[in-house]
């Protein structure tokens, strides 16, 4: 079960993903709004903290979901603040109930990373893409706009079409031939 719980919150947040199942996990942490109290509406505990990068809007609540839960943070790079544990490109992570494969995305930010469970059917997306051919700024501190070009087609030749959800980073999860929109940003990344 995937839950985004920032839905509606009317904060500069990220989207937060509560993976729950065999491993419950907390996909970013997101900011400016109580997402403690969010995840103990929903359980008990939480087994860890899974980043897709270190913008603040993603990370901004880590420190107190940490705390509340006794839970570290696994993100690319451990020299990052709030990032306890490595998860190397293309190693795979226990994310609810299925594995996915963890991809090193840069362009938005350097330490990126997408998660896909070909299982599932599941895309998670942080910042590189969104729905309708958008992608990730480029115009912060480390973003590159050819090193997110070949980041979107790098998940490109590792997901299929037969992805059932995309989830991103902000706006809604797309659920309609997530494929598509990813093809799209890539498109539309090579021409802005």
């Amino acid at each position: 079960m995937i839950a985004n719980l920032a839905q509606g919150v009317q904060a500069f947040t990220s989207n937060v993903y509560l993976v729950t199942g065999e491993r419950t996990v907390l996909i970013d942490t997101g900011a400016n709004f109580n997402v403690v109290d969010a995840v103990r509406e929903r359980v008990d505990d939480i087994d860890a903290v899974v980043l897709t990068h270190t913008h603040r809007d993603h990370v901004g609540n880590l420190e107190a979901v940490e705390t509340a839960f006794d839970v570290d943070a696994w993100g690319y790079d451990p020299s990052v603040d709030g990032v306890d544990h490595a998860i190397d490109d293309e190693e795979t992570v226990q994310l609810g109930d299925h594995e996915y494969v963890a991809l090193h995305t840069p362009g938005h930010k350097n330490d990126h990373l997408c998660f896909y469970s070909a299982d599932a059917g599941v895309l998670f997306a942080g910042d590189l893409v969104f729905q309708n051919g958008s992608f990730g700024r480029t115009d912060l501190e480390e973003g590159d706009r050819q090193a997110l070009i070949e980041s979107i087609d790098r998940v490109l030749d590792v997901i299929d079409e037969e992805l059932a959800e995309m989830h991103t980073g902000h706006g809604p999860s797309v659920s309609s031939q997530p494929y598509g929109h990813v093809e799209l940003s890539a498109q539309m990344a090579r021409q802005a």
